[in-house]
């Protein structure tokens, strides 16, 4: 599949408004295999809101739990437990031309517990897409990013960059690169309107857009050695 694994540093750290980003900008398939915190709202109507795409772009959660608590909590309080052995790509035929990218959301952090013995990361291997990490701008990211970073990298998932999202900071950015050898693929500033225009705006002014476009998301930017 092409597209993209949204992770992120921390919960409510902007992951689904990088998300509804590109969704709108990539023109891409939304997808939230599980979700948490149902009682206030899904993410997948969110990015509804945001992107304003067709409802054949927004795929259903596999899993959904009303308690806004970490998966594997939330399934046991509903006697449910998350199997990610069952879990699998929803059939593609259904959600419009076959090289639409896809913008998978995870649930939380990267090592978010999902079940008693997995954790979001088992998740993205499952998934099988690159993964961006989405973090903050402000004071902490840098440990929070590279942190991550060691986390993915060590479990041999392919990581093509950050995002970060808050007030410009410039030596945050820096050291985010050059501590974790990898790029910072754009930023989302505070908005003071979220909705679809403004993120259009966004993606064509403060991300690389080149990279975003190219199958299977930005090229060149493996990693060949690690500070980790």
């Amino acid at each position: 599949m092409n597209g993209f694994f949204i992770s992120g540093t921390d919960t409510n750290v902007g992951k689904t408004v990088l998300s509804a980003l590109l969704v709108a900008s990539l023109d891409a398939i939304y997808w939230k295999p599980i979700q948490t915190g149902a009682v206030e709202g899904t993410d997948r109507e969110t990015v509804r809101q945001l992107a304003r795409v067709p409802e054949d772009q927004l795929v259903p959660e596999s899993y959904c739990f009303d308690p806004p608590v970490s998966p594997h909590l939330a399934a046991r309080e509903a006697g449910a437990r998350i199997c990610l052995e069952t879990l699998s790509w929803p059939p593609t035929a259904n959600y419009g031309a076959p090289d639409r990218p896809w913008i998978v959301e995870g649930a939380g952090g990267a090592l978010v517990p999902v079940n008693e013995h997995q954790t979001m990361i088992d998740v993205m291997r499952r998934i099988g897409l690159p993964v961006l990490i989405a973090s903050r701008t402000a004071l902490g990211t840098i440990n929070h990013t590279l942190l991550t970073l060691m986390a993915l990298r060590c479990a041999r998932l392919e990581v093509r960059g950050v995002v970060l999202i808050g007030d410009e900071n410039t030596e945050n950015r820096r050291a985010i690169e050059h501590f974790g050898q990898t790029r910072v693929l754009g930023r989302i500033p505070r908005l003071a309107s979220l909705e679809r225009a403004a993120l259009l705006r966004v993606f064509a002014s403060s991300f690389d857009r080149a990279a975003f476009l190219a199958r299977g998301g930005p090229a060149g930017i493996a990693v060949e050695r690690s500070a980790f």
